[in-house]
């Protein structure tokens, strides 16, 4: 049987398939996720992410992350420093914090993998269609954990899961670097297992808040 690899549990149900793969939800915390055998390389995944061609200068981008950023910069003390987990090759956030006087480090394990920022804490951390593609949802759960200050805001924007019919005809499934799936159940239970506060803020983003 597939562990959940978010929670651990081998209770997990046939939630779908295509032509691709095959996708399971666990019963526990009701990740949909895609089993190991179904996951690409590490050269054939960061081959996809090559032709990613976000960038600062991508004014649809911008509107795009503008869901996440608008609620998020609202809310933050002048001084606040974050980070950005999962920038990718074309680090926007950052540059777009930069305009309001925002301090933003980067960090990929691909292409800005400086390891000493994982070692810090922040008053924020922006995770922008990042989750759905990190086989060991646990490992980074826990590591996002070390990385928030108490009181920090997690920002995760990423689509949600809503129901076994509409996944079947979902066009997110489709690329083969998504491989786990989150629902509102999914991230009610992140929430009561790290003590974190969720608000739901838009149809993909949602930001969890560390308890004092």
């Amino acid at each position: 049987m597939d562990q959940c690899p978010l929670c651990g549990c081998t209770n997990s149900e046939l939630f779908d398939r295509d032509k691709a793969r095959y996708y399971r939800r666990c019963q526990t915390c009701q990740l949909v996720f895609v089993p190991p055998k179904f996951h690409l390389s590490v050269a054939d995944e960061k081959a996809i992410y090559n032709f990613h061609q976000n960038s600062a200068a991508d004014m649809g981008y911008r509107q795009f992350l503008s869901r996440a950023l608008v609620p998020l910069f609202s809310r933050l003390a002048s001084q606040a420093q974050g980070l950005d987990f999962g920038c990718g090759p074309g680090p926007t956030i950052s540059v777009i914090a930069a305009e309001s006087g925002i301090q933003i480090s980067n960090y990929d394990p691909y292409y800005c993998n400086n390891m000493a920022l994982l070692q810090q804490q922040y008053d924020f951390v922006t995770t922008t269609e990042v989750i759905e593609h990190v086989a060991d949802a646990l490992m980074l759960l826990q590591k996002l954990d070390n990385l928030l200050k108490s009181g920090a805001t997690l920002v995760v924007m990423t689509k949600r899961v809503i129901d076994k019919a509409a996944f079947t005809q979902w066009h997110y499934k489709r690329d083969l670097t998504h491989i786990c799936f989150y629902s509102v159940e999914t991230f009610k239970w992140i929430a009561a297992e790290y003590n974190w506060a969720l608000e739901i803020i838009d149809t993909d983003v949602v930001f969890f808040t560390k308890r004092i």
